[in-house]
């Protein structure tokens, strides 16, 4: 490409650029009877491997985006200058060693000031949350608790670009196609203009605004309840509520039903029964001896739900007979240590969820490496339980739960150090 001036000729070649300047009143035509030596500018690095490695899978991904309705204007200016974000692998491929304790996750979780910071928005709150229990049907309470356990009321979403860090799991994450399918619905946020790409922040996961929605999940329930136009869960208390309520609904809450309650058990009750893929209805555990903790009778618009018995530090632990609500929670984040967190904070905000079973302070969860250690030892002794990844799923439990009753021990399918002291000697 040639650029011709009156001063001179500027070529551009190759990423070259040449100068041939007329030094007379001459000009161009001087310029061309006069050797002038070229002027070269610096070259830019040598690209490595890995940047032309994410170069192809953006122009790769570039035509998903296109096909699934991304405009390339969009496209063009949320992924501009993105490049791949090592901290992102680093916690998408670690695996933390050690696990906090229920009883000390839920310490924080419970914590005075975050109660008490909860109580008072939902004061000042009061008329938004009348209208939003009002279209969905959700306690407020619990929508109030996800809020705060999420990003303690707003004040900490994140500070990571989510499109960055869902181009990142999309190119060498451990999940690519759960990163790729996330990125086009981020776009497809940014393309509703929802909010500006520099605006979307989060967590390394994606998980975005005071109640942290992955972008599907924004796509499919958040609600612009504010009337602005916009469905804006990073500023607006209105949209962020609803969203969460609006979420909680369609999963399964049951308007007027309870989450759960703490219950204390016979001496010869059957812990095999406490597992979360068996359920009887509230009157059904009510003839295996199961009775709440607090003295009080089951409610009776209760005791036809169906009902799993959860004991989350294991028999020498609180019990706790949950309902369909938790499950509901259970939708939200799959952990039972969350759900309870969640269920128990929004108790708190009416004064009650106390705990009143006392917590195995002497056991400690077992390590990564020691849960790894258990399953091999599980598979040594001809308990099938799946393959060593150390995840204590239904399978594991199962396996734990044979073995204890083996040793004559309650079949909780609860791993602790001290079951796996007894399987290193036994």
């Amino acid at each position: 490409m040639s650029i011709v001036c009156p001063r001179g000729l500027f070529r551009l070649m190759s990423g070259v650029v040449f100068l041939v300047a007329g030094l007379g009143l001459g000009g161009c035509a001087d310029a061309r009877a006069r050797h002038v030596p070229e002027t070269r500018l610096p070259m830019a690095p040598p690209i490595s491997e890995n940047d032309q490695r994410f170069a192809d899978w953006l122009t790769a991904f570039r035509l998903d985006a296109m096909k699934a309705g991304i405009n390339a204007a969009t496209f063009n200016r949320a992924m501009s200058g993105v490049r791949p974000d090592e901290t992102v692998v680093e916690a998408d491929q670690s695996q933390p060693e050690f696990v906090k304790p229920v009883w000390d996750y839920l310490g924080g979780a419970l914590s005075d000031k975050r109660v008490e910071r909860g109580k008072a928005l939902l004061a000042e709150n009061r008329a938004l949350l009348d209208r939003i229990e009002k279209a969905y049907g959700v306690d407020r309470q619990v929508v109030v608790a996800i809020w705060g356990l999420e990003s303690n009321y707003g004040d900490f979403m994140g500070t990571k670009s989510v499109v960055r860090s869902l181009a990142t799991l999309g190119f060498e994450g451990r999940r690519p196609d759960f990163g790729r399918s996330q990125l086009i619905a981020a776009l497809k946020i940014i393309q509703n203009g929802d909010i500006q790409p520099e605006e979307m922040l989060g967590s390394w996961a994606g998980a975005m605004g005071q109640t942290q929605f992955i972008p599907t999940t924004y796509l499919a329930h958040a609600v612009d309840f504010d009337g602005d136009g916009r469905r804006d869960i990073w500023h607006s208390t209105a949209d962020t509520l609803a969203s969460t309520a609006q979420y909680l609904n369609v999963s399964g809450w049951q308007t007027g039903s309870h989450w759960g309650f703490e219950v204390v058990m016979p001496v010869d009750f059957d812990y095999a029964l406490a597992d979360m893929a068996l359920t009887k209805t509230v009157a059904e555990w009510q003839k295996l001896g199961l009775k709440r903790a607090d003295g009080r009778a089951f409610p009776a618009t209760d005791v036809n739900e169906k009902a799993s018995l959860l004991l989350p530090a294991g028999h020498k632990g609180p019990a706790f007979l949950v309902l369909q609500n938790f499950r509901t929670v259970l939708a939200y984040n799959a952990s039972t240590s969350y759900a309870l967190a969640v269920c128990l904070l929004g108790d708190r905000f009416r004064g009650e969820g106390e705990i009143r079973g006392s917590w195995p302070l002497d056991e400690r969860p077992l390590t990564r490496s020691e849960r790894e250690e258990l399953q091999s030892l599980l598979t040594a002794k001809g308990y099938d339980h799946g393959k060593v990844d150390g995840i204590i799923g239904y399978n594991t439990r199962k396996a734990i739960r044979d073995y204890q009753r083996t040793i004559g021990w309650p079949p909780d399918g609860y791993p602790t150090a001290s079951l796996l002291e007894k399987m290193r000697t036994n």
